[in-house]
């Protein structure tokens, strides 16, 4: 999946729930360094990180990825 499609709608779903970078990488089991990076968009996620980021956002992936 293309990084930079989805990566500003992870952010910007993070922040309207009031979410650190902090507790997403916590609820999703992944490091802070990794978040970042993808909502930079300098880094690709696998369809399984992708749910998990989803599900923590309270949000499908179709939401996520804007399609």
């Amino acid at each position: 999946m293309e990084a930079n499609r989805f990566s500003k709608r992870i952010r910007a779903f993070r922040k309207l729930r009031g979410m650190t970078q902090i507790e997403l990488a916590e609820m999703t089991d992944v490091s802070i360094t990794i978040i970042g990076e993808i909502e930079r968009g300098n880094r690709s996620i696998d369809d399984r990180l992708l749910q998990r980021i989803a599900q923590a956002l309270r949000v499908t992936v179709e939401e996520l990825v804007g399609s």
